[in-house]
């Protein structure tokens, strides 16, 4: 059975079960605050789990790609080095709100399992929740009775609370879950020790395959545990594990989810695997084809790779598959990216937005291989210093500050610099360098601490925002709690009428005052949580059940709105301009500026970029009259013509926002009337990452500021220039300069002549080789000039140039070509450099070098002298 028709029967047997069969999340959230990635099934149903949000059926199954990479969920450091741990895996649930529960759920996943996949019910053990005294837990029993209806007494297995009682993270739903485990060893093996022994104890054969858990309880901020409204079941069944049970193999590698990709890897690296665990090239080609999946989708769903939050996550576990691949396939070469193709082959039929996407995936792998390779190549060089300092000061182990460095600062791997210097000879300080990695997640961890308490209910009613029609609104706070972190005790509110936009789309959160009569707070941010609008103030009202008024920053919403549709004329400006396969892949929409990502993969020429700024501004002038269908079906939306972005999660109903021919799915506040924007200015068009392209411009308020900005300098340069045709005057003083930079290159030219006629002269004889070493003032250029013609004239000789030109240390070295086997200029440089603390290089015939020391030049002649 092939790993495509496991996932399908899998779909189709809870097709017959009345389930509504929905598509995979994307596995980037970003409406989530508390998580960066799915890194479970239940992750996109949280909200039904919690009542904030009606399911759109009562029984629901799918298969989620999930990524476990961060935070309590994280398998990283796990991959490559076993048969069954990924970055990234899909989960394949059924999801029942309120309707069946542990009953249903059992007999499913039993009939599922030994019926339609026809596993042997003789390999098949279940656990159960033992219960716990602690959180007055009761054993699951109810579990235990539906088991002991299909499977024997003697296989159903009591579980601790780590084990059997599932929960998402520090809060939210959680409950008692029965996994269920399957033993693919050997006959042979199974007559040694029982399966019953093997469970729950990290036997690479001895496996959970599934965990139904039972949803009845939500964990609050203090620990206590409170009922849910309803009970609801959540399933996960890893489809890796699952395929090698089905397909007979011993490891996930083996199936054929991961082998076309290892067979890529082969054909690529030239290397052979075998599948054996400790082999390091094995656990090499598996860290790749896990972790080439993880990316691919993440880019997919519109996650770039960057130096900070999920992006880092994204470029870590990427440069975690090159290092492998360099250190153990021997590819000092991208190859990663050429197994993109393989990959949509596999997957693209179940997951489109690998086929949508595959260009764009392919590109940005290719750079990011691209850039950490030339990473690792100016490590090395550091590396070898290092190294090199640590030999000439007799020590045998590197500094922890510098291997430290060197990691956290350029990105070097950790462990290549271990291997490196144990070929040397050397160790590395590894407590050192520990204690540093601890300070470092320690600065981290204080950043980013904040203690949230538990919500405190004053009414039970659900949160209206207004902010699309009203910028000012009176309201009650309906739940508030504090907020702790570096910046001091703060309080998030939930207001019954909400005129204040939460971040999202792009568009930052809005800003404002809450107040009455007595009291007044400022609202520093708003967001969105499990579908609440939270707005944070600086304090706590004496009367938190007053009646208060909410006012939005008037002027900063005005600009954000305003950048905010000027995106969307500007994107279609952009695919009308350069072509229809520009998407947008990320906005930042703020009151002074916005920021517009998008796929294309040439820089765009200035012809380009005035035409856009022209197309936008006409719309602008047009006046278009805003159209807004604020809930209307998602495909009667897209039957319109609007546009969906890849990596969005849309609901069944959607909002349309239409200005004239542009037609988007948003959820950000908007202009009335595009006459509003005032004026569009382009202000920068840069690179993103490979294939986006970046433009960062102005509108609104910003704009007429930009203009009053240019007007002012144009009447200054004409009173400092003395001239209303400025740039006439500017064009006589270039003119003037050019004339003038002649001259003293000519001036330069005659006092070297002078100079060379005397340093001919200044030669000394050492043995049978002459050598001349000379301080001097000349620039750069002129000692370069200089060196050159004298290393030609003046045969068996060494120059050694010490210049102070600008009060900079300069080192010039040449050799003669008929010495150039004898000595090296780049190692003469090498040595001389470091007496001005500076370092350089060149070739054998000439080199340079820079520093910081001016007054060691006077070592590095004593020095140069004495070589």
């Amino acid at each position: 059975m092939t790993s495509q028709e496991i996932r399908q029967k899998f779909l189709d047997y809870f097709k017959s079960k009345n389930h509504l069969i929905v598509p995979s999340a994307p596995i980037v959230l970003k409406d989530d605050p508390t998580l960066m990635f799915s890194n479970s099934g239940m992750t996109q149903f949280k909200d039904y789990f919690l009542g904030y949000k009606e399911p759109k059926a009562p029984r629901i199954a799918d298969t989620q790609k999930c990524l476990r990479v961060s935070g309590k969920h994280n398998d990283l450091d796990d991959v490559g080095r076993d048969t069954y741990h990924h970055t990234m895996f899909e989960m394949l649930g059924n999801w029942s709100f309120g309707d069946y529960f542990k009953k249903d759920a059992i007999a499913f996943a039993w009939e599922l399992l030994t019926e339609v996949y026809g596993i042997p019910k003789e390999n098949l053990y279940v656990t159960i929740f033992e219960g716990d005294a602690s959180e007055n837990l009761e054993r699951d029993q109810a579990a235990y009775d539906y088991w002991k209806e299909v499977i024997s007494e003697d296989r159903i297995i009591n579980g601790n609370k780590k084990d059997n009682f599932w929960e998402m993270g520090a809060s939210g739903p959680c409950g008692p879950c029965s996994e269920i485990h399957v033993d693919l060893r050997s006959e042979e093996e199974k007559a040694k020790i029982s399966g019953l022994e093997l469970v729950n104890n990290d036997h690479p054969q001895v496996v959970e395959v599934w965990n139904l858990v039972f949803m009845e309880f939500n964990r609050k901020a203090d620990g206590s545990l409170e009922k849910l409204p309803a009970q609801h079941v959540d399933t996960g069944m890893g489809f890796e594990r699952l395929c090698m049970a089905l397909q007979g193999k011993s490891s996930n590698y083996d199936t054929d989810v991961f082998t076309p990709l290892i067979a890529k890897v082969e054909e690529l690296s030239g290397k052979k695997y075998t599948g054996i665990l400790e082999d390091e090239k094995d656990i090499a080609i598996r860290v790749v084809v896990d972790h080439i999946r993880a990316v691919s989708f993440a880019i997919a769903d519109g996650q770039l790779p960057s130096n900070g939050g999920a992006g880092y996550v994204i470029r870590r576990i990427l440069r975690r598959g090159i290092s492998y691949s360099y250190r153990f396939l021997d590819m000092k070469e991208p190859f990663l990216y050429k197994l993109v193709a393989v990959l949509q082959e596999q997957m693209g039929k179940f997951f489109p937005e690998l086929e949508k996407q595959g260009t764009l995936v392919t590109e940005v792998i290719k750079s990011e291989e691209e850039s950490f390779l030339r990473t690792i190549e100016t490590g090395l060089i550091r590396v070898d210093k290092l190294i090199q300092q640590t030999v000439e000061n007799n020590l045998k182990v590197l500094p922890s500050e510098e291997v430290f460095e060197l990691y956290d600062t350029y990105g070097f791997p950790d462990d290549l610099t271990r291997i490196i210097a144990e070929e040397k000879g050397l160790t590395i300080d590894e407590k050192g360098f520990e204690a540093e990695l601890a300070k470092q997640k320690q600065r981290s961890k204080a950043d980013s601490a904040q203690k949230v308490y538990d919500w405190v209910v004053l009414e039970d009613k659900e949160s209206n925002f207004v902010g699309y029609d009203q910028i000012e609104a009176e309201t009650h706070i309906t739940k508030y709690r504090k907020v702790e972190n570096k910046d001091g005790e703060f309080y998030q509110v939930v207001l019954s009428n909400s005129p204040f936009y939460p971040e999202g789309g792009g568009q930052i959160g809005d800003k404002g005052v809450l107040e009455n009569a007595t009291e007044s707070f400022e609202v520093l941010e708003t967001k969105k949580e499990n579908g609440l609008i939270i707005s944070l103030i600086n304090g706590l009202p004496k009367d938190a059940s007053a009646l208060f008024y909410a006012k939005v920053n008037a002027t900063d919403r005005k600009n954000s709105q305003a950048n905010h549709s000027v995106t969307h004329l500007l994107h279609e400006a952009l695919r009308d301009v350069l072509g229809t396969h520009v998407e947008q892949k990320g906005s930042f929409v703020g009151p002074d500026y916005l920021r517009f990502d998008f796929s294309h993969f040439n820089k765009m020429t200035e012809e380009e970029l005035a035409l856009i700024e022209e197309k936008v501004n006409a719309k602008i002038k047009e006046s278009i009259a805003l159209q807004e269908f604020r809930n209307i079906p998602i495909q009667e939306a897209l039957d319109r013509g609007a546009m969906a972005l890849f990596g969005e999660k849309y609901g069944d109903n959607v909002r349309m926002i239409q200005f004239g021919s542009s037609k988007e799915l948003c959820g950000g506040t908007h202009v009335k009337n595009t006459r509003e924007i005032g004026h569009f200015k382009i202000n920068s068009e840069s690179s993103a990452a490979a294939g986006i392209r970046r433009i960062e411009a102005i509108s609104g308020d910003k704009s007429e500021e930009y203009f009053k900005g240019l007007e002012k300098q144009i009447t200054e340069l004409s009173q400092l220039l003395k001239s209303k045709d400025v740039v006439r005057s500017i064009e006589k003083l270039i003119e003037e300069n050019t004339s003038l930079k002649a001259e003293v290159e000519a001036f330069k030219k005659e006092k070297a002549k002078g100079e060379i006629d005397d340093w001919k002269g200044a030669y000394e004889q050492k043995g049978d080789k002459l050598l001349l070493v000379k301080r001097t003032s000349l620039d750069a250029g002129s000692v370069k000039d200089i060196v050159f013609q004298l290393k030609k004239e003046i045969p068996t000789s060494i120059t050694v140039i010490l210049s102070d030109a600008d009060g900079k240390p300069m080192i010039t070295v040449g050799v003669s070509d008929d010495l150039a086997g004898i000595y090296q200029a780049g190692a003469l440089i090498k040595e001389l450099a470091k007496e001005i603390q500076g370092g350089g290089g060149g070739n054998p015939g000439f080199a340079t070098a820079g520093g910081k020391n001016l007054d060691g030049l006077e070592n590095a002649y004593q020095k140069a002298l004495n070589i």
